[in-house]
């Protein structure tokens, strides 16, 4: 590494250090929220840093946007007293901590095992045994030619299709809660943030279109997608438009489960026709990647969409919503 290279990634290090012991430490926790959206940024870059584009991307849209999103949600589902009562245990556990005898050893279990990681680290064979010279070899047969999309769905397409299972079960969770009040009306009184909408919502659609096409062959996919339609979703909620109230609707039902359906059916093709789980034909591996991660993307963001709401949108205003345009319904149709 040259200077210029550690005069860069060495602040850029001990700044993620820094504003982890702040999140952790935090007693507020809108600040707290904050902070991590901070973290997730810095994050992102120190991937790109690393030659780690997609992930990169992965963190920056998932792990800080959605997510800080998700954060500050539900602090506002939580209200100001049920977060002081948290806040209140929560120093309460620390007091207890900190003022007995149990602190120095935490303290000495955290540094032997910051010794015994940074040791595994150092203690690694070099060059590190991977699998990048059989991912390589094998790129042509993928039907991609992004190694990183290669691996998640075809060589180790089972993963991710678990991971939107996972995903698919957490909205679920949420949803099991119970039903959430959600305005349908655009509010007049924001005309700064009606305007951003009208700039940003259709940009974001053609950027996650992008990514979901360019992830064939370059940094990108499905779930760098979904996040970003996602957020042109929680920019519309924030307006209070009156789709809101449609996440309850069938249409977004049926967007919900096709990613997770879609990918089982072709899984379940495969074995029919005499392969393995998720051993695509060659000649048609390209279209079923494509295809599968066409409705991924539709699930991932219309889930996260529905995990940032908190619950089951209420629908006593559906007669409003197929009828009448209400304030600012012209902009919501």
């Amino acid at each position: 590494m040259t200077w210029s290279e550690w005069a860069f990634d060495l602040p850029l290090g001990l700044s993620l250090l820094w504003l982890a012991w702040k999140l952790l430490r935090s007693e507020d926790l809108f600040r707290a929220a904050v902070l991590f959206i901070a973290f997730g940024l810095l994050m992102a870059l120190a991937w790109v840093r690393l030659n780690a584009v997609d992930i990169a991307l992965a963190e920056a849209a998932i792990g800080a946007g959605i997510t800080g999103a998700l954060f500050l949600s539900a602090l506002r589902h939580m209200g100001e007293e049920q977060r002081n009562e948290e806040l209140g245990e929560v120093n309460a556990d620390r007091g207890k901590i900190g003022g007995s005898s149990a602190a120095p050893f935490i303290s000495l279990l955290v540094l032997i095992l910051t010794v015994f990681l940074g040791w595994a680290v150092l203690s690694l064979s070099h060059p590190i045994p991977s699998f990048q010279s059989d991912v390589f070899s094998n790129l042509e047969r993928s039907g991609v030619s992004n190694p990183v999309t290669a691996v998640l769905l075809n060589f180790r397409g089972y993963d991710t299709l678990l991971e939107i299972a996972v995903l698919f079960l957490a909205f679920l969770g949420v949803w099991s809660l119970g039903e959430v009040d959600t305005p349908d009306r655009v509010r007049q009184e924001e005309p700064f943030l009606t305007a951003l909408v009208r700039i940003l919502l259709p940009t974001m659609l053609v950027t996650a279109g992008y990514l979901l096409w360019v992830g064939a062959h370059a940094p990108g996919g499905a779930f760098q997608a979904g996040a970003v339609l996602a957020s042109a979703g929680i920019l519309l909620v924030l307006m209070r438009a009156r789709f809101v109230s449609a996440l309850a609707g069938w249409r977004f039902r049926v967007s919900l489960v096709l990613g997770l359906s879609f990918f089982a059916v072709v899984a379940i093709g495969c074995v029919m026709m005499g392969g393995q789980l998720l051993e695509y034909p060659e000649k048609r591996a390209g279209l079923l990647i494509l295809l599968i991660e066409t409705f991924a993307v539709l699930s991932i963001g219309v889930t996260l969409l529905c995990l940032f709401v908190g619950g089951r949108p209420s629908i006593r205003d559906r007669g409003t919503e197929v009828h009448g345009k209400g304030e600012g319904g012209s902009f919501a149709s």
